[in-house]
């Protein structure tokens, strides 16, 4: 089998395609067989050496390469399109639209970005393409396509690679996805280093070609200049609102992003390089030995750290994340006088964080967040991405809330614990999160459900009962609304509807 001199491209100029595919068809047979290859090792394929280390890295993850199972589905349409909208790429997709779309549906080829798990969040193409290859191989976005997941293939080989590459044919570990081919490369956040996510171009495997992947990398290239422009944008507003911190002071000072990148430092400070911070801010030493405190910025956006030369700072007072999450106004967080709105799982990851004070681990918050579909890489992503959004307001190692909280959720909780169902039922503005489908959330919900209306229903206060059953829980409560006629003296004006909506709960149910 001659391969191409880059080990990272399928084909190049002198590649005959379909010849290819059937020696590469030849070696996959061998190694799910268990064919040994002489002079490679057991079960070492004669094929390119990022492919043959996919290859068993598929194996040892436990891939079926049989085809009976495709990649697996872990987000539905809604969560999909929350992950996207908040997602650091989509503000790059004009990019990726003029330097791939064009070039992919001339050669009926789908444009698709992933997330740095391997989850699919946005597929181009045309209708057919697109219906075929989710048909075929559940290509689509909602589905993952890392290598554990769905063996070799571009999206999830280039980022366990951590390189771009191409894939061809049976170089796919699945046999589903051999009558595909695709080149994909990760990009990478100027912020933290970190993956973002990957680009990838996906097409049928007579669409191969030799520049294929070189127009993903130089995509990539495009892509990551406009993030560094981005990220430079936003140093800019720091310095613009806290530049003015490292002016006039006794001590060196430096401004620093959330993740602990150096934006300014006064030139005395000896601080330069990267910094592991405490989270919610707090001591810290610096990289050349001296002790330091970072204090968190009121907005954010990072945190102003202080050499101490051997003194401590006064500790800053916490902040305080407040938190409304009940009823059918949009989920929201304010913290140093700002208010953000929160999307669905960003509000549901607070939620489960409120109600979990002592934090959870990454396997258990995916539980309470996805059910069993989900996985501990994408609770990392979205609490990294909530961090990016509200600041360290998460501990980065055990999930739990570092700040201090004051939530709705809390205040109804603590007036019921204190017997005050006035107040309680002031403080419930409805159901917690109630289109939340979240299995963490809906135990919560109905929890904090419940106990507000077993409170209610066992006091002796007919105002109660009546501003529970017309609140937003009580609608369809036929027990309270029972309770609230026989409670109401026939005078009370408020009777006649009582009676009213008794009898239609009845002839409904």
């Amino acid at each position: 089998m001659v391969k191409p001199s880059n080990p990272w491209m399928a084909v190049d100029s002198t590649t005959v395609p379909t010849k290819l595919a059937r020696e590469l068809r030849d070696a996959w047979e061998d190694f799910v067989g268990g064919v040994e290859d002489e002079g490679a090792g057991a079960g070492t394929p004669t094929v390119r050496q990022p492919i043959a280390a996919s290859w068993r890295r598929s194996q040892d993850a436990g891939v079926d390469p049989t085809g009976r199972f495709t990649a697996p589905v872990v987000a539905d349409s809604s969560g999909v399109a929350g992950r996207w909208t908040d997602h650091p790429l989509r503000a790059a997709m004009p990019i990726v639209r003029e330097c791939l779309t064009e070039a992919g549906e001339a050669a009926d080829q789908l444009t698709v970005v992933s997330d740095a798990d391997g989850l699919l969040l946005w597929v181009d193409g045309s209708h057919g393409t697109r219906g075929r290859a989710a048909d075929d191989m559940n290509f689509a976005e909602g589905a993952l396509w890392s290598e554990a997941a769905a063996g070799t293939n571009a999206v999830g080989t280039a980022l366990a690679e951590g390189h771009a590459v191409q894939v061809f044919a049976a170089e796919h570990f699945n046999e589903s996805v051999q009558r595909w081919t695709c080149a994909a490369a990760p990009v990478t956040d100027p912020e933290d280093g970190a993956f973002l996510g990957v680009i990838d171009i996906t097409g049928d495997m007579s669409t191969v070609n030799p520049n294929g992947l070189a127009l993903v990398m130089a995509t990539v290239r495009a892509v990551e200049a406009f993030l560094r422009l981005a990220l430079a944008e936003r140093d800019a507003e720091v310095l613009r609102r806290h530049g003015g911190l490292l002016e006039g002071g006794r001590t060196a000072r430096a401004l620093v992003s959330s993740s602990g990148r150096v934006v300014m430092a006064d030139p005395g400070a000896g601080i330069t390089s990267r910094l592991v911070l405490p989270p919610g801010g707090g001591e810290l030493l610096l990289p050349s030995g001296p002790p330091a405190y970072a204090e968190p910025l009121g907005d954010g956006s990072g945190f102003l750290v202080t050499r101490l030369d051997g003194r401590r700072a006064a500790t800053p007072a916490t902040p305080t994340l407040t938190l409304e999450l009940l009823g059918d106004e949009h989920p929201s967080a304010a913290v140093g006088g700002r208010t953000y709105l929160l999307r669905r799982r960003q509000a549901e990851l607070l939620a489960l964080l409120v109600a979990h004070p002592r934090g959870l681990g990454a396997e258990a918050l995916s539980a309470e967040l996805y059910g069993e579909q989900g996985s501990a890489g994408s609770v990392r992503v979205e609490v990294s991405r909530l961090r990016k959004h509200l600041g360290p307001c998460v501990g980065t190692e055990h999930y739990r809330l570092v700040w201090d909280v004051d939530s709705d959720v809390g205040r109804v909780q603590d007036a019921l614990a204190a017997g005050h169902l006035d107040a309680a039922l002031d403080a419930y503005a409805g159901p917690l999160l109630p289109t939340s489908d979240a299995p963490g959330i809906r135990r919560v919900r109905d929890e904090l459900d419940g106990w507000v209306r077993t409170a209610v229903l066992g006091s002796d206060d007919d105002d109660l009962l009546w501003r529970w059953a017309t609140g937003p829980s009580g609608e369809d409560d036929l027990v309270a609304w029972s309770r609230v006629l026989v409670a109401l003296d026939f005078q009370d004006p408020r009777r006649p509807r009582a009676a009213a909506h008794v009898a239609t709960l009845r002839a409904a149910g």
